[in-house]
């Protein structure tokens, strides 16, 4: 089943201006952003789909939105461990979220997109932690 899994990058774009998110990108010669945002809006300028896919464009980047990998849980952010168990949770009922991501990252060197600028405050965690599971040389790198 094509190559293995070797690494995947995750980066938040909370505190970066568009100019630096693509910098950040481009220097860890990411090809393809894969967008876990539920609803791919932002409030900052340049991070809306349409924007984002258009500036990463540009920057030579793929951009593709996982719907399904987002986190139906945001609410619950108050709480940031009971927002991450649940989407962990949410995560086992719903295995073809992580294969979907699984065939992206064979296939090209791949960034996990969302708002926070901590990976570790994000379900963008909790997706590198399940597919490190899956794949245990998998090198996870946040940007």
């Amino acid at each position: 089943m094509g190559p293995s899994v070797d690494a995947v990058w995750t980066i938040g774009y909370s505190g970066r201006a568009l100019e630096e998110f693509l910098h950040v990108l481009m220097r860890a010669r990411v090809q393809v952003v894969i967008d876990v945002r539920e609803l791919p809006l932002s409030r900052r300028k340049g991070f809306s789909k349409t924007a984002l896919s258009r500036a990463l464009e540009s920057a030579g980047i793929e951009y593709r939105h996982v719907r399904a990998a987002g986190n139906p849980f945001r609410a619950q952010e108050g709480d940031i461990e009971r927002c991450l168990a649940l989407y962990a949770r949410h995560l086992e009922h719903t295995p073809a979220v992580l294969e979907e991501l699984e065939v992206l990252l064979r296939a090209k060197r791949c960034a996990l997109l969302c708002f926070e600028a901590e990976a570790r405050e994000c379900h963008r965690s909790v997706i590198s932690e399940r597919l490190h599971q899956m794949h245990p040389k998998l090198v996870v790198i946040d940007l």
